[in-house]
């Protein structure tokens, strides 16, 4: 996988990334919640979604049951809704010198529709190129549990969407994706224990943050 760290916008950018059950929507807004702290003017966001043409491309994707929507279809329509979330909301605020929160971004499609589904790396990556050019996350926080725990925790949820439905292996797959995308960006993706108490969680979280930017806070 190609790796560029560019971002050359006034902004600052962080991406939460994880399987499922792994608390993501939580630490975004811890994360929100750190950087409001300091005065910063903070946007957070979610992928598929973020502006309205995006949420309607999420809401497609993830009540369509996987026999559906092919992986080559799931896979251009969550670029679709990255390029117009990023043209709607991403760019202009990194533009403005805002601070975006989001959760899940590209990786997760590497890891989701790559190590998960099986597609092709490189095609992924072109189509990555194509949407977003050069611009990446400033930082990667990755929320990492065993594939037992995440499952566990979204064993009682009354609904489950297309991903949340799929099979222990299907998991196994993806969080394996992503340590191979930290493993390979050790820079920019930083390893959170997600199977500890959320007080310990927020805490790697906090230090974490500080570390990247602690010149800038």
């Amino acid at each position: 996988m190609q790796v560029t760290q560019a971002n050359h916008l006034p902004g600052r950018f962080i991406t939460i990334e994880g399987i499922e059950g792994v608390g993501k929507s939580t630490n975004v807004n811890f994360v929100a919640e750190y950087f409001r702290a300091s005065g910063a003017t903070v946007i957070s966001t979610r992928e598929p979604g973020g502006t309205e043409i995006a949420e309607r491309i999420r809401e497609l994707i993830l009540m369509t049951p996987s026999d559906g929507l092919s992986d080559l279809g799931e896979l251009l329509l969550m670029f679709a809704a990255r390029a117009e979330h990023l043209a709607g909301l991403i760019r202009p605020a990194l533009a403005r010198g805002d601070t975006v929160v989001c959760d899940r971004f590209t990786d997760a499609t590497f890891a989701y529709q790559g190590g998960g589904r099986g597609l092709n790396l490189e095609v992924i990556s072109a189509l990555r190129d194509i949407v977003q050019g050069a611009l990446r996350p400033d930082l990667t926080l990755l929320l990492d549990a065993p594939t037992e725990v995440s499952v566990e925790r979204i064993v009682g949820r009354e609904w489950l969407d297309r991903f949340e439905q799929e099979r222990a292996d299907f998991f196994g797959r993806v969080r394996q994706a992503y340590l191979t995308i930290a493993a390979q960006e050790p820079e920019r993706v930083r390893i959170i224990d997600a199977s500890k108490p959320l007080q310990e969680v927020q805490l790697q979280i906090s230090n974490a943050l500080r570390h990247k930017f602690e010149k800038t806070l």
